[in-house]
């Protein structure tokens, strides 16, 4: 058998943090109180500004809430759902079931009906936390099917005085309870033990129902007490926070603040991040590749058009950034004369580019998918660290991380203290500690399929150590395909690569299995081919008349080419067609978190593939 690698011991660990954990995610909240009362604990947005709360000002709302939920007969690991969006009142509901003992179930405000219907079923929630009227008129369409749901709180709407309740309502029965019972919250906390139940998030799923991963409070505990003893965020730190909290990442990103005692921006607004970043200026960001590629992309596209002296002086600064960044990862310091020339190119565009994301920013973390490895390199040229982790809902989001004093490009960074890492005779990584999940909910026949009697967690990605404990994942094991010429291909590394040449890129989907060669579906960025458009006489023209165009073809050809020029003569895309729309959260072809469901993206362009091979 493969030997089982333990964290690096090379490394400043934090061991008090590991030691002293809290017994659950309430107590871990009710211990931050204490220490930082009168600290800002969120900012949320509030006309066009941020309303700043403390982290005592919390939790005399969670209280309040909290205790609603007991006054609505909630019990211990009773399961209450959050169907919204990533906003302040998010957090507010989900403190308020861990502080009433009960679980949260994670819902996407985008999920359909049926799979609404579906996940507060199987997962038995008795209240459910709504964002809006639109939520609440979605769960009356199926209150048959939720016969166990006893309550609907909605956070923007209007109640009916019977079965939806205000969250002011809420709290004031919550108020109501406490003036009879002071002790009524407290004493759930006190209750709550280690290997309760804290989270069922559903996975996406690309076929079939999707399931329901069951995370306790020890597995929470662990991640933040874990993150706090690599030393990569401090109290002196501020997060912005837009990821859909229904996503694990998301989750561990609210957990975090409460073991660190960093505040946090909720601003669940995609499209005012660019805007609110200078006006926030965080310390750290998560976000998913997705967001890094498409700000590379801009910034690329942006430089093209002005051409002339500002693209020359740009393309010379983030080149002296370059090689910087190169001297760096190899562990060297730049000579002098690199680092004058760094210095002017860090003055006149390099801090400028670090402007744009608030210029206190001290690192990034990707994750939920595979960072393009230039698209890192980049970043790093113009002063901002990406640090790649990895993880997934099953093992409460985090299991890896690149940390700002040891990180390599192109891998997930080392081990949290605390998970242990198994690599399988087939290349699997296998992952053991108190991260992972207890199981499936109501799925024991699933549970036993991913986890071993010997409590390995087969994660079903390949991957592989370096001399140095740090992790490369190489692709999923069931996305590897094999064409009819007896050749493998990975094909989430092959779009990577591509997603870094070609800036006008949104998505694309490497297909080939048992096919005689490799092609591909390739999605164009309708913001990013606007501009193209205009320099190539498509101005004016639809999405999809510019798309379909022969200069759109010839423009991608090139991109591929130059794709092909680094890959295996098995693995170069012989043929591709660009779509006409973009894939979409909506139409079911991404999960929430932007990654590509494979099938489903397969299955809804078949005669297209199907073409490309007739």
């Amino acid at each position: 058998m493969p030997a089982t690698i333990h964290s690096p011991t090379d490394e400043d660990i934090d061991t008090a943090a590991l030691a002293d954990c809290a017994v659950s995610v309430g107590h871990l909240f009710r211990e931050r109180v204490a220490k930082s009362a009168d600290k800002h604990a969120y900012s949320y947005p509030q006309g066009d500004d941020y309303a700043k709360v403390t982290w005592s000002e919390v939790k005399e709302r969670v209280y309040d809430l909290a205790a609603g939920l007991v006054s609505l007969d909630v019990e211990p690991e009773d399961r209450v759902a959050i169907a919204s969006g990533t906003r302040y009142e998010w957090a507010l509901a989900d403190l308020a079931n861990m502080c009433a003992a009960a679980a949260t179930t994670t819902i996407y405000p985008s999920s359909i009906a049926d799979d609404v219907a579906y996940i507060l079923a199987d997962s038995g929630s008795v209240v459910v936390f709504a964002e809006d009227d639109a939520q609440v008129e979605k769960l009356r369409g199926i209150r048959e099917h939720i016969p166990e749901v006893r309550a609907v709180v909605v956070f923007d709407g209007e109640g009916d005085g019977d079965w939806v309740l205000t969250l002011t309502e809420l709290a004031e029965r919550g108020q109501e309870l406490l003036a009879r019972a002071p002790g009524t919250v407290d004493a759930r906390i006190d209750g709550i033990t280690s290997d309760q139940l804290a989270t069922i998030i559903y996975t996406s799923g690309t076929t079939g129902r999707p399931k329901g991963v069951r995370l306790l409070h020890e597995a929470w505990i662990f991640e933040g007490a874990s993150i706090q003893s690599i030393r990569i965020l401090s109290e002196k730190d501020l997060q912005y926070l837009w990821l859909p909290l229904a996503h694990v990442f998301g989750k561990l990103l609210l957990t975090m603040p409460m073991q660190i005692g960093f505040p946090t921006v909720i601003d669940g607004r995609i499209d005012k991040i660019v805007e609110n970043l200078p006006k926030v200026q965080p310390t750290f960001m998560a976000a998913v590749p997705r967001i890094f590629e498409k700000v590379h992309g801009r910034i690329s596209l942006m430089m093209e058009e002005e051409g002339g002296v500002k693209k020359a002086l740009f393309d010379w600064a983030t080149g002296v950034g370059s090689r910087v960044a190169d001297a760096k990862l190899a562990g060297k310091s730049p000579g002098l004369l690199l680092s004058a020339q760094h210095a002017v190119a860090d003055r006149l565009v390099l801090s400028t580019v670090r402007g744009r994301f608030g210029g206190k920013m001290r690192f990034f973390i990707s994750g939920s998918a595979a960072l393009n490895p230039d698209v890192a390199k980049w970043f790093y040229s113009v002063g901002l660290l990406i640090a790649e982790g990895y993880g997934l809902t099953e093992t409460s989001a985090a299991s890896y991380v690149n940390r700002p004093v040891a990180h390599r490009i192109g891998t997930v960074g080392w081990a949290l203290p605390g998970m242990e890492t198994k690599i399988a005779d087939d290349g699997e990584v296998l992952l053991r500690g108190p991260g992972v999940m207890a199981g499936y909910h109501n799925n024991p026949e699933a549970t036993s399929e991913v986890i071993d009697a010997e409590g390995w967690f087969h994660t079903g990605d390949i991957g592989e150590l370096d001399d140095r404990g740090f992790l490369k994942i190489t692709d999923r094991k069931k996305d590897l395909f094999k064409t009819s010429n007896g050749k493998y291909v990975a094909p989430s590394l092959v779009e990577s690569h591509f997603k870094g040449l070609c800036p006008y890129v949104s998505q694309i989907l490497v297909h080939g299995n048992d096919r005689k060669f490799v092609s591909a579906l390739i999605t164009l960025d309708p913001e990013g081919i606007t501009g193209w458009a205009e320099h190539n006489d498509l101005g004016g023209k639809s999405y999809a008349e510019v798309v379909s165009s022969p200069q759109a073809h010839d423009m991608v050809q090139g991109y591929v080419d130059q794709l092909n020029a680094g890959l295996n003569s098995w693995e170069q895309v012989k043929k591709f067609v660009i779509l006409g729309a973009d894939l979409t959260v909506e139409s079911g072809e991404l999960t929430p978190s932007l990654k590509l469901k494979r099938k489903v993206v397969t299955d809804h362009y078949k005669s297209d593939l199907d073409a490309l091979y007739s």
